[in-house]
């Protein structure tokens, strides 16, 4: 498969509201996804990481360069990108299980009863079968982001955009969510560009690791590919051996940045 199904091609991007001569947040930021693989992005705090998945999401706009999927530049979101934010916040507290999974079928006038086929569907590949009716006051944190991968998936989005989804659970919630998460990529074959800050979940999932450079005026600093087999053991030699690579090229932005910033002071 070509790389040339979610290209960034030199892409800059500064804040609305950043004065003359502020650095940019992105500076000259270049990558390209095939279709069907699953990426995580990650590297040190600021970096600008949440930034790169708003302007593939079409939230945000790049001062310079280009966004394209499949070939069509992005100008703005669109229903065949479906994003998935850290928490629970984005369901809707009055709607069920059910009623949250089909509100994006509502707005695009699927008729009622394929849409509740298609809603139960979705739930049941997230492992939400007899959940239906339950609101979210009555789901654990796990349960609700189930919920969520499956909104996003019944509106038959062909990119996830996972921003630190399993962030806010406990450790034993987020391996598992992590494991059925590849399971349920397996069976979609959707494309997954994934925002998270653990190196061991990025090392669990992704097929390829962006490591970015730090900020300001961020870039791609290498792009590890991950072809340990699935599921992956994560007590596996070669998983640890994953692990102190990326934890290295990570640690090198962290001590550059911290230097820089020395040099500035002492100036």
């Amino acid at each position: 498969m070509e790389f040339d199904y979610l290209v960034l091609d030199d892409v800059r991007f500064k804040h609305p509201g950043a004065k003359p001569g502020d650095p940019d947040v992105l500076g000259g930021m270049s990558l390209q996804l095939r279709r069907g693989e699953f990426v995580c992005i990650l590297g040190p705090s600021g970096c600008g990481k949440t930034t790169v998945l708003n302007l593939i999401a079409g939230f945000e706009r790049p001062d310079r360069g280009a966004i394209s999927l499949n070939g069509k530049s992005i100008e703005g979101p669109g229903m065949e990108r479906g994003v998935v934010f850290q928490g629970d916040d984005s369901l809707y507290h009055w709607l069920t299980a059910l009623e949250n999974v089909e509100f994006g079928l509502r707005i695009a006038r699927v008729p009622p009863r394929e849409r509740r086929q298609k809603a139960r569907a979705y739930l049941d590949i997230v492992g939400l079968r007899g959940q239906e009716n339950k609101f979210p006051s009555q789901l654990s944190g796990g349960m609700k982001q189930r919920v969520n991968i499956a909104r996003v998936l019944a509106c038959d989005a062909e990119v996830l955009l996972m921003d630190e989804p399993f962030g806010q659970l406990d450790a034993q919630t987020r391996a598992t969510l992590q494991d059925e998460l590849v399971e349920i990529w397996r069976q979609t074959h959707r494309t997954v560009f994934f925002v998270t800050h653990d190196i061991a979940e990025a090392v669990a999932l992704a097929d390829r690791i962006v490591v970015m450079r730090a900020g300001p005026s961020s870039s791609v600093k290498e792009v590890v590919t991950c072809s340990q087999p699935r599921p992956r053991d994560r007590g596996h030699p070669d998983f640890g051996q994953m692990y102190n690579r990326i934890s290295g090229l990570i640690s090198e932005e962290v001590a550059a940045a911290r230097g820089a910033r020395l040099e500035g002071e002492l100036a």
